[in-house]
């Protein structure tokens, strides 16, 4: 069966500080609904601070369009809980037309991490930087409608932050957030 690209969605759940006990209550319906969309994940895995606390929540998706991307982020368990201050949902495309669980460097070898430049205006970081065998995920984060050019997001392996933040140009950004991250989905 061939798989029809339908709109790859990325989003990030960020934690609302002091929702670590809800987020570990609710990890089994979190990973209940993600089963859900298993055929449609690109990316997936959370986001951690120094000590291995959870930040935030990464999923990449393939969906039909914005309505499901949208119920696909706000319907979450743990959103719907209070878990997370905010998400961040754009369209996104994937320009290494692989998912996570191609990345020929596996899940655990290495440290990993997940970049994100936001921007407006004149698009960058277009084309697939080198180093491609070091990217997991890697694609512009777009309207809506695909159109406007917001930034770009990346999921890589890197030996530390410093390393992983330079796979974007930070002349063409408002602003580079780096956060170490892991494969996620069922232990």
């Amino acid at each position: 069966m061939v798989k029809t690209v339908a709109m790859e969605f990325f989003c990030y759940h960020r934690d609302r500080p002091g929702s670590m006990a809800l987020r570990d209550e609710l990890l089994e319906e979190h990973w209940s609904y993600m089963d859900r969309y298993a055929a449609e994940l690109i990316a997936r895995g959370p986001t951690f601070a120094a000590g291995d606390t959870p930040t935030g929540s990464v999923h990449i998706v393939d969906l039909p369009d914005p309505a499901a991307a949208r119920a696909f982020a706000f319907d979450e368990p743990g959103y719907q809980a209070g878990v997370y201050r905010d998400v961040l949902l754009r369209r996104w495309r994937n320009m290494l037309g692989r998912t996570m669980w191609d990345f020929p460097g596996g899940r655990t070898d290495g440290d990993r991490y997940l970049v994100l430049g936001l921007g407006s205006g004149q698009a960058a970081d277009l084309d697939v930087p080198p180093g491609r065998d070091e990217l997991i995920a890697y694609g512009p984060l777009l309207s809506d409608d695909g159109t406007a050019w917001l930034g770009t997001a990346a999921l890589l392996r890197a030996p530390d932050p410093d390393t992983a933040r330079a796979v974007l140009d930070p002349k063409r950004y408002a602003d580079i957030e780096v956060h170490a991250w892991e494969f996620g989905g069922r232990r």
